[in-house]
């Protein structure tokens, strides 16, 4: 399909987002590199996408759990460590993993290849989260433990204490 098409069918079909390969919005949290494919905008907020590229040895936040989103990860490649209470599970290409509301976990990056992931949020409102960690670390303060439980607050997240 031309270009000039695919432009005519989408101003036909307003109801649908298409984000290309190298589009969408760019996150750089630290050695995480995280693409916005949708941030809920185009479905009412009921779901966002991101696709997130995870540096070897790259460790995630604090073990956490959300209040009131599911959140899933298909590992598209690598391995990336979920850690689940205190549970390790390693996931490699291939693998979806779904945290419902209430669960607590984290994430990382074990190996020393980059790790490759497709997370979904239901619903969408979690990737502001996200831009308020760039804006952090934008600001020039460091991206400590207590500014990243900050920001979860502000999203109905919060600590597992027991584990974090």
């Amino acid at each position: 399909m031309s270009e000039e098409a695919k432009s005519s069918e989408q101003q036909t079909y307003p109801g649908v987002s298409v984000v290309g390969s190298g589009e969408g919005e760019t996150i750089v949290l630290g050695t995480t590199r995280m693409r916005v494919l949708e941030d809920g905008s185009h479905t009412g907020h009921r779901l966002a996408i991101t696709e997130s590229v995870l540096a070897p040895y790259t460790q995630g936040p604090p073990q956490h759990l959300h209040g009131q989103h599911d959140e899933g990860f298909y590992i598209l490649s690598g391995t990336v460590r979920f850690t689940v209470g205190d549970e390790d599970y390693d996931a490699t290409a291939g693998t979806l993993v779904m945290v419902s509301p209430g669960t607590p976990h984290t994430f990382a990056n074990p190996s020393d290849q980059p790790a490759v992931m497709l997370s979904t949020f239901s619903p969408g409102l979690y990737v502001q989260y996200f831009r308020d960690l760039q804006e952090v670390l934008a600001d020039g303060r460091p991206l400590t433990r207590q500014a990243n439980i900050d920001a979860m607050s502000r999203y109905a997240t919060e600590p597992a204490t027991d584990l974090a």
